[in-house]
Order: C-alpha cells, then sequence, then structure tokens
C-alpha cells in the first residue's frame, strides 16, 4: 500500500494544472457545470491522494485502506479525474463522463467507479458517513483514516453540524475535515447566504483540532493531513482558503462558472493559461 507517486513540488504542481485542464475538457465533452467548484479543491485532492492517503489502487477495497469522501458531490469530475491519474481505472473512462451508461456520474452513484467511497451530491451526508467509518475502524481495531471534503456552502446543512459534534464526543482523532472554502454557493456569496464567519472558530467551538491554510498550497495542506492522527483525543478540521475556478484567470473568482459550460475558444484559452499548450 502506497501514499505517494510524486514528491516534488515542481511535479506536484504540473499534476493539478493537467487535473485542472481535465476538468475543463470533460466539462466541455459532456455539457455539464460546477467546473469552478471542481477547480477549487484540486489541490486538496492532489496533496491527499499524493502525499498522503495509503491506498492501493489495485487493491481499492483493500479493509485497512485510508478512505478518502468528497462530499461536495457535485464536484464529482475532480473525485474521477484524481482517481484516474493514480491507476484506479483507465483515463479513457475520462471521455465518457456524464454520458449514458458510463460509470462516471455527473455525480457519484453507489459503487459506480474504483476508489469512490461514497454516492454523495445530497449536502451534508458525507460527514455523518465519514464518523461511522471513523467508528468502525475504532470497533474493528483497523488502523485506517477518514478524510472528508466539504464545501463551505453544505456547511448549511444541519447533518454537518450534528456530525460535527459527535467526533469529538467520540475522540475520533483518525477522521479530518478538509472545508473547501472557495466563498461562493450556487446563487451567491457564502458568507452573505449564512453566517459562516469564522469557520475556524465554529469547528474549534465544536471540539475540532483547527487550522487555517491556503488551500492552493500542496506543501501545507500535506503537513496538515499528515497529523492525522495527531493524538489528543481530537478530530482534525481544516478550513482551506481557496478560489473557484482556481488557475484560469477568466474563471476564477466567477460564480457563473458554477453553471456555465466552456465554449471550444475558452478550453483553448485555459490550456494556454495552464501551460499546457
Amino acid at each position: 500500500m502506497t501514499a505517494a507517486a510524486s514528491t516534488t513540488s515542481a511535479d506536484l504542481d504540473l499534476i493539478a494544472r493537467r487535473l485542472r485542464f481535465k476538468l475543463i475538457e470533460m466539462s466541455h465533452a459532456a455539457g455539464t457545470p460546477h467546473l469552478g467548484s471542481a477547480m477549487s479543491c484540486v489541490d486538496i485532492l492532489v496533496a491527499a491522494y499524493w502525499n498522503v492517503l495509503k491506498l492501493d489502487a489495485k487493491n481499492p477495497s483493500d479493509p485497512v485502506r485510508d478512505r478518502f469522501i468528497l462530499s461536495k458531490g457535485h464536484a464529482a469530475s475532480a473525485l474521477y479525474a484524481t482517481l484516474a491519474e493514480r491507476g484506479f481505472f483507465p483515463r479513457e473512462w475520462l471521455d465518457k463522463f456524464a454520458q449514458h451508461r458510463s460509470p462516471l456520474a455527473e455525480q457519484p452513484a453507489p459503487n459506480c467507479a474504483p476508489g469512490v467511497e461514497l454516492a454523495t451530491g445530497s449536502l451534508g451526508h458525507g460527514l455523518p458517513v465519514g464518523v461511522g467509518m471513523a467508528m468502525a475502524a475504532r470497533i474493528r481495531k483497523l488502523d485506517y483514516r477518514v478524510f472528508v471534503c466539504l464545501s463551505d456552502g453544505e456547511c448549511n446543512e444541519g447533518t454537518v453540524w450534528e456530525a460535527a459534534m459527535f467526533a469529538p464526543a467520540q475522540k475520533l482523532e483518525n477522521l479530518c475535515v478538509v472545508v473547501d472554502y472557495n466563498k461562493w454557493q450556487a446563487t451567491g456569496r457564502s458568507n452573505e447566504i449564512m453566517a459562516l464567519p469564522s469557520l475556524r472558530d465554529k469547528w474549534a467551538a465544536f471540539g475540532w483540532d483547527t487550522h487555517e491554510v491556503n488551500g492552493h498550497n500542496i506543501a501545507e495542506l500535506t503537513r496538515l493531513l499528515g497529523k492525522v492522527p495527531a493524538g489528543g483525543g481530537k478530530p482534525l478540521a481544516i478550513v482551506a482558503h481557496t478560489i473557484k475556478g482556481k488557475g484560469v484567470s477568466f474563471m476564477q473568482d466567477d460564480n457563473n462558472w458554477h453553471y456555465r459550460i466552456p465554449k471550444p475558444e475558452e478550453v483553448a484559452a485555459a490550456k494556454r493559461e495552464l501551460g499546457l499548450a
């Protein structure tokens, strides 16, 4: 079981840029939205899947594997592209993303593809299931960790905070939450729709070991994710400040890309901006 396929910062930066461009191609080909949301969490996925998670792509059901749940299922394209790059299934599957009978549905379905731990998309359920997985590790005396990536808008959901209370009460120090805090929801700024600030204070008040980080700094994300379990009986919460549409200037921090589909000329322009042309 291995945690890393590449170690240098230059390698990881190139991987992240390639993944972002693949997401743009997938959105264009399939005519699917949520591109900006997928691009904001790429560096979180790269840090986790290349530097931290103990996984075996040839044995994705290994009972002692680490679990990663992308609770923000609308960003599934980012998870699929990551899993394909790490060898869980052929890259060619990405070409049929969101097409009829494709294993890669627009939002993850049950058992849709190797490496996908949970059907997500109905927001607020990834963390409660992750809590259950972390509890199961303790009960079964298995040494695995559970990582859950939430959107900031998902923190509107009551089930998130029920799970957030339960995890510290049970001292689930094998559990980690990463909030992809890109500051946008479907219809507006997250902090205007709900009183989210300060997310760090909220998670800390619920009993989590809480940190804030630049969500595009792979080295810092790796350092924090690698703390699990840190001891002391607390689960870990990381508030990752990200940019929706990260990597392409005309997409960055523009909530239109929650719904827009890139045109051919925009795909080409993005490829140039990402240094891949």
